[in-house]
């Protein structure tokens, strides 16, 4: 994940947490769905551009929206059965093993505190979720990118 000041400055990057099922989109109707309900291949976090929001979840503990419809914000690393490995995910080398989550974006605790909540928790911001399977192009619409 990559933070940016307002000014385009970068304010700091993390590795994250995301959906368990690679997808660059949300299952149809999935606002209306309980959690409980979803199954691995469809907690996704989709890809898009979205206007976020600070908020709280249902613990009263600060998140960051940005599919405030769809439940998926932001947030620290919470603590989470064992068997999931969250801490260890989010300490490798490498992105292979991030996909743990319903959707949300989770972040270590220390990234969320210094640079989410500064940044993103003080007032409404952009969150870009960059497609995994179509090109980039799709989802920022009409912008045209030159080859080369």
């Amino acid at each position: 994940m990559f933070v940016f000041e307002a000014n385009g400055g970068l304010r700091g990057a993390s590795p994250a947490l995301l959906g368990l099922a690679p997808g660059d989109g949300s299952v149809p109707g999935i606002e209306q769905r309980e959690v409980a309900s979803l199954r691995a291949d469809e907690r996704t976090t989709p890809a898009g551009r979205f206007v976020s929001e600070p908020g709280h979840n249902l613990r009263g503990e600060a998140i960051v929206w940005f599919d405030y419809a769809a439940r998926l914000a932001i947030h620290r690393l919470r603590p989470a059965p064992g068997s999931e490995r969250r801490p260890e995910r989010l300490a490798s080398a490498t992105p292979d093993d991030n996909r743990i989550s319903l959707g949300c974006v989770v972040v270590p605790v220390s990234f969320y505190e210094a640079v989410v909540s500064p940044v993103l928790g003080k007032s409404y911001g952009i969150v870009y979720v960059l497609p995994e399977a179509l090109p980039v192009q799709h989802m920022l619409g009409a912008l045209q990118m030159s080859q080369y």
